[in-house]
């Protein structure tokens, strides 16, 4: 198997790079002996080579890199896309740097540390499987996966490249666009300020150029609002799609920034933007001004053989390819924070995002440090991406159990929504998807008591509990709270955003779902019944079914493990595309939205 060789940051792109994704040496911790890996896959997987689930906290990775002779006199950067847990790493015996979080990426500066000739990598990982307090998501703290636990990952699980920069260069910048004045403020960080240094900005939609400025004697930060519907045409089709993005309409700009010095580019990154704006109102999500229906799809990020690293790129596009022939606008990313290559297609072929990153098991002041270390880097690398309309900061309780009534983990709670607010005030916050909620922008309320078909009684409680707002705030179908204590409803949108996990092609005894088919047939009927269901509540206004494909045990998806789907997809995306105009009827009775 070959490996990944894709630019690994679509965001934020540059023409020279060296791709280490490839044999690397790898031991255990407690061994001496090498052996071969391949990166950026885990250990854990098949597509490793290795593909052992043994308990392992600390393993080491070497390779040897011949740097292009070329790049002599620029600075050169070491990029890992993610690598979890702890790790330190080495160039030529010394160390370059170290990273705590297996969520997001990192980069150290090695140009002090190299002898351009052969230069030795070293990676040492620490990944203690039994910590509880670790934000892991879904991976298991047990040798084998069980019920929603999914096989650990531990190490490098995205790409690793070099990248040679000049002494000044472009670090960051960050989009936000205001679709009701056509403007777009960008926020730019350099390595340092220059009197002698300018930054050219050219802004194309579809090949037609549409705003060129250049910033001269450019300081290290800096802001600047483009004005970019100056042309009436595009102006007037501003909120009929024209340039907005949107899953029916992907319209990204594209851009690149140049820094120039005495008439030469000393640097280039090319990156891109969505106009778009996501809002609540009126008990419904408003994208672009006007009421949309989220139809979702719990997506858990992992495959048969490379477990939470895809094989190859076209594997994030036919996820995202197969979910919308399904009649799905987007996914809830669950317990992951994706890779940037997801996001990537998910901007370019419209394709909705609630972002989370795994969460933590256990409470405690460890854990929260760890949380907000790691939410910070992801909605830092994430900021751009068009596609991501939320952040789902807790999931279900998880690392807060006694949420409900303890007031340090409700404000742990309230912590993470507003700082993620302040980092990124442009998207929704879900407080904590599934039940006793606090601050939150969205009611996301998980229900799984639906029964097999042909239980009508089971199915009537079902749709009664949603049916109205009383009923869906008092029904606790997992025995929670839909609140937490001292905390209440407040107008925000209502969605049912866990329901569904309908198993069936069981081979082993082990293989489960929260409820059983035996047949295609059978499961279209099921899931019909349950959007019938969606449909009759007076204030339900999105969904997300669990779920995509089946992972490891869990047997409850859409298609199997290897992608192929266990339904005709036609029929399931007629009943998706059917309840869409039930939901925007004007049915929903909050706030009187009609």
């Amino acid at each position: 198997m070959k490996s990944r060789t894709e630019y690994p940051r679509p965001q934020f792109v540059r023409k020279d790079w060296l791709c280490l994704n490839d044999i690397w040496d790898f031991r255990f911790g407690d061994q001496a002996d090498w052996q071969d890996i391949q990166v950026p896959f885990v250990f854990q997987s098949k597509s490793s080579g290795i593909g052992t689930d043994r308990m392992c906290d600390n393993v080491v990775y070497r390779r040897r890199v011949q740097i292009p002779g070329e790049w002599k006199g620029q600075r050169i950067r070491i990029h890992f896309g993610a690598v979890d847990y702890q790790c330190r790493v080495y160039v030529n015996g010394n160390m370059a740097g170290c990273h705590t979080g297996g969520n997001i990426g990192f980069s150290f500066d090695i140009t002090g540390l190299l002898n351009w000739e052969e230069e030795e990598v070293l990676v040492e990982v620490h990944d203690p499987c039994t910590d509880e307090t670790i934000p892991r998501g879904k991976q298991s703290w047990t040798e084998q996966p069980d019920s929603i636990w999914y096989t650990r990952s531990t190490g490098i699980w995205q790409s690793v490249w070099l990248e040679p920069l000049p002494q000044i260069s472009i670090r960051d910048v960050k989009f936000t666009s205001d679709i009701d004045r056509g403007m777009v403020q960008m926020d730019y960080r350099l390595s340092e300020s220059s009197m002698e240094t300018a930054l050219h900005i050219r802004v194309s939609m579809k090949g037609e150029q549409v705003a060129d400025v250049i910033v001269q004697q450019v300081k290290a930060e800096g802001s600047l609002t483009l004005s970019l519907y100056e042309n009436q045409i595009f102006r007037t089709a501003n909120h009929d799609s024209g340039w907005c993005w949107s899953p029916e309409s992907p319209n990204l700009f594209d851009v690149s920034l140049l820094l120039e010095k005495e008439g030469k580019t000393i640097d280039q990154v090319d990156t891109y933007f969505g106009m778009r704006k996501v809002e609540t109102k009126n008990g419904m999500l408003y994208l672009n001004n006007r009421p949309y229906i989220p139809k979702l799809v719990l997506d858990q990020g992992y495959w048969k053989d490379s477990l939470m690293t895809a094989e190859k790129d076209e594997d994030f596009k036919q996820d995202i390819l197969l979910a919308k022939e399904m009649g799905f606008n987007g996914c809830r990313k669950h317990q992951k924070s994706e890779d940037p290559r997801f996001l990537y297609w998910a901007d370019v072929l419209g394709y909705l995002v609630w972002g989370e990153i795994g969460a933590c098991a256990q409470y405690s002041r460890r854990s929260v440090n760890r949380t907000m270390k790691e939410w910070s880097e992801a909605v830092n690398r994430d900021y751009n991406h068009p596609c991501i309309m939320a952040w789902v900061v807790l999931n279900e309780s998880w690392g807060v159990p006694f949420i409900r009534t303890d007031k340090c983990q409700q404000a742990h709670s309230l912590a993470l929504y507003y700082h993620v607010k302040s980092l990124d005030p442009t998207r929704l916050v879900v407080g904590n998807d599934g039940w006793e909620m606090t601050k939150t922008d969205i009611c996301a309320v998980h229900h799984y008591s639906h029964g097999e078909e042909g239980e009508t009684a089971k199915q009537s409680r079902f749709q009664e509990s949603l049916k109205t707002l009383e009923n869906i705030l008092h029904a606790m179908p997992a025995g929670r709270q839909v609140y937490a204590e001292g905390f209440s409803y407040n107008g925000e949108p209502v969605m049912l955003t866990e329901f569904g996990g309908i198993s069936f092609q069981k081979e082993t005894e082990d293989e489960w779902g929260y409820t059983s088919v035996k047949s295609g047939e059978e499961f279209i009927n099921v899931y019909a019944r349950l959007l019938s269901a969606i449909q009759d509540s007076e204030v339900l206004s999105g969904y997300c079914y669990t779920q995509l494909a089946d992972v490891e045990q869990e047997v409850n998806g859409l298609l199997t493990a290897d992608r192929i789907p266990k339904v005709e997809v036609e029929k399931i995306r007629e009943l998706n595309l059917e309840i869409e105009k039930y939901l925007l009827k004007g049915q929903r009775g909050i706030n009187g939205f009609g």
